[in-house]
């Protein structure tokens, strides 16, 4: 910091400090004006030109300064000067008193502030750029937050001082007007709640109002301002069209339909998009039959006799899978959702307006579009990669013949759950991973019982190794500290993560924005920045999961349909997810890696599965649950649990974390036994028992020694 803005900054903290050290606040409190009301009307009918300018500087002051005070000013101005001349001065005093303040931000903070957090600031200052004005508006005329911390929060910004000044002052005027118009009975009012007369309760009456009547407004503009460019249709075909038929697409469409609405759902391949055909359903289809092999070779631990090997029918296991998505399919196929209602028709959908789509040329309209696409595997851009027959989770279920070699890039989700698979049920299997562990975002104990368990399955594992060539079906890698391998291979698996689908939608023909990942840029009501359309689902992320897709997909549905009645924030509070290896591990809100990065205070407490009864009887004695408390108290912030149906278990703790019940109400509820479910209790009893009251206890073993005595 130089030597000027070192002498800028005492100098506001000096002023600052006088100003609370002599109290001086306390005489722009509403009593202390009230006492002084006289004498000050007094000396304003006098010294006019020369109260106008004390008013203004002391106005200008305590706003540049971010000193409380301004409401009551502001009241006091209606009094002195009346509600035209006291609008006018307020005005312009608290305008220009916000501009030094943001200017002073600015000045003594901006610097150190965008070296420590330039990555944020930057797309603040993007926002800014596209749409400051806009913005600053919003909050001036609807002020979510104290107006100061609109000042400071602004002078972080590249926002222009002069556009600053101009949109403040119009968008604090309608404010402004309405307290001054109180303040010219100041005589009357003898707390800020306590404006009675029947003239100023019409004043703020349209103040409570006026930022409900001004959210509309602005909103509606805004729309107006994006959809300016396109021709609407008179009329409509249908009332939503919705892009994709995987688990957003047919919540929203189940949904819709329900609410008695005209839906047009469109896919592109087959109905229950990627969960039914490549994911969800095929995977814990191909897990279960792998799990069945090795509990086969396990048979022996339990007094049962069967050989060390189990012969697998790999074709055979692949036919089963095919005859789950089979049996599952009428759920979510045309026939069903025809029943429901809906209108489904198969063909390439591209947006071509904000109302309309094309598909495969026939063009339909409807007030409302949903975007829900679905998601695809992201394939690196590895040398040689496009030149083998390397698998995907799209078309791994074609397979008829184990590979004897399973290389699989990628330790995320995906990856384990097939590597696991894959290795039980005979093939050999190699896991490299870029990251210094798998599932580099759950805690390292979990992640360490994992590769336990892989390990101890055969499957060879290489963490901090980054695939760089393939040469037929050799892959090179290299680690961090630049040595290097080479692996050969059957087959190769790309797991390292998902996409979003949004290939020939049409999105940058209308501009809609994309996020950095490549997912569609949403609101907190899941619209895209073309208001008409949403997007929910693995394209609009930030989850994806398929519990998360037909959660957002309420969402959609009924902010698309009523949101012009009103709006519903998608709420990612309480989001579980699970991993379906052996041992399972699922995990709902933080872990503890997550609460260290925010900084976040907690308490764990870590219950071992290998204590519980039915884990024991049933040879799952492994594992863990671990639950994160808020100090001192039973609120639960996230849990961990690593062990046999960990993601059934977690489900008690969702339903308390989403409800605010904490662990005494686990605690205090009485469970099966013998089941996994006590784990849970069991969990929160070490919690109880690490906050027992010592000196209670003290008392209660003397009061008892007394009693035996």
């Amino acid at each position: 910091m130089t030597k000027a803005r070192i002498a800028l900054l005492i100098t506001v903290l000096v002023a600052i400090g006088l100003i609370a050290y002599f109290d001086l606040t306390s005489y722009l409190s509403l009593e202390s004006l009230k006492a002084q009301q006289d004498n000050a009307s007094r000396f304003v009918d006098n010294n006019t030109l020369t109260a106008v300018l004390l008013f203004s500087c002391l106005y200008i002051l305590i706003t540049a300064l971010s000193i409380p005070g301004a409401a009551a000013l502001t009241l006091l101005a209606g009094a002195l000067f009346g509600i035209v001349y006291g609008t006018v001065m307020v005005s312009f005093a608290s305008t220009i008193g916000a501009t030094l303040a943001m200017l002073l931000a600015r000045y003594l903070l901006r610097g150190a502030v965008e070296h420590r957090f330039a990555k944020h600031l930057d797309t603040i200052n993007r926002g800014i750029e596209k749409d400051g004005a806009y913005y600053l508006f919003g909050l001036r005329l609807v002020p979510l937050f104290p107006f100061f911390i609109i000042n400071l929060a602004m002078g972080l910004t590249r926002i222009p001082a002069g556009k600053f000044f101009l949109v403040s002052q119009v968008g604090m005027l309608p404010g402004t007007f309405v307290y001054v118009n109180a303040g010219t009975q100041l005589a009357q009012i003898n707390s800020f709640s306590g404006i009675l007369s029947p003239t100023l309760i019409g004043s703020f009456v349209l103040l409570a109002v006026f930022p409900v009547l001004a959210r509309q407004v602005l909103r509606a503009v805004s729309n107006r301002r994006k959809l300016k460019a396109f021709s609407k249709p008179g009329s409509f075909d249908t009332n939503l069209i919705i892009i994709g038929a995987g688990a957003a697409g047919l919540v929203t469409a189940y949904i819709a339909a329900a609410s008695k609405a005209r839906v047009t759902l469109i896919e592109k391949h087959k109905m229950g998009g990627d969960c039914l055909n490549t994911g969800c359903v095929p995977s814990k289809a191909l897990i279960r039959s792998s799990r069945l092999a090795h509990d086969l070779k396990q048979a022996g631990d339990f007094g049962l006799s069967a050989g060390s090997t189990t012969n697998v029918d790999f074709s055979a296991v692949m036919q089963r899978v095919q005859s789950v998505i089979t049996e599952i399919e009428p759920h979510d196929s045309i026939e069903r959702y025809t029943g429901l209602g809906v209108d489904c028709l198969q063909g390439n959908a591209k947006i071509t307006s904000p109302w309309t789509v094309d598909v495969d040329g026939q063009s339909i309209s409807a007030p409302n579009i949903v975007i829900a696409s679905g998601g695809e595997p992201a394939v690196p851009p590895i040398t040689g990669l496009s030149d083998i027959d390397y698998l995907t989770s799209e078309n791994l279920w074609q397979l008829q013949s184990l590979p004897k070699h399973l290389l699989i890039l990628g330790g995320g989700v995906i990856g384990c759950e097939l590597a696991q698979a894959f290795r039980r049920l005979g093939s050999r299997v190699s896991i490299v991973e870029m990251a210094p562990r798998l599932l580099a975002l759950e805690d390292p104990d979990v992640s360490n019982a994992l590769e336990d368990s892989l390990r101890s399955d055969g499957v060879e594992i290489l963490t901090g190794y980054k695939g760089n060539e393939f040469t037929g079906n050799t892959l090179r890698c290299e680690a961090g500290d630049g040595s290097s391998k080479e692996l050969s291979f059957d087959k190769v698996l790309i797991a390292t993560g998902r996409k979003a689908r949004t290939a020939d939608l049409g999105l940058e023909d209308l501009g809609i924005e994309t996020n950095p990942d490549g997912t569609i840029s949403t609101n907190e009501y899941l619209q895209t920045s073309i208001p008409t359309i949403y997007a929910c689902g693995d394209v609009a992320g930030p989850f994806q999961l398929t519990h998360v897709a037909a959660h957002q997909a309420w969402y959609c549905a009924v902010n698309a349909l009523f949101g012009n009645l009103r709006r519903f924030k998608a709420d990612y509070s309480v989001i579980p997810r699970g991993v379906f290896t052996d041992p399972e591990i699922a995990r709902v809100g933080i872990n503890e890696q997550e609460a260290r990065q925010q900084n976040l205070a907690y308490e764990v407490v870590n219950y071992g599965i290998d204590d519980l009864d039915r884990a024991i009887a049933d040879g799952n004695a492994t594992g863990f649950v671990k639950v994160l408390t808020e100090p001192g108290n039973d609120r639960i912030l996230g849990v961990t649990i690593v062990g046999a149906h960990a993601a059934d278990l977690l489900a008690e703790y969702t339903l308390a974390m989403r409800h605010g019940l904490g662990l005494k109400k686990i605690l205090g509820t009485v469970h099966s036994y013998p089941t996994y479910s006590e784990a849970n209790k069991f969990a929160a009893g070490l919690w109880q028992q690490s906050h027992l009251p010592e000196k209670l206890l003290h008392i209660a073993e003397r009061f008892n020694a007394w009693r035996r005595n």
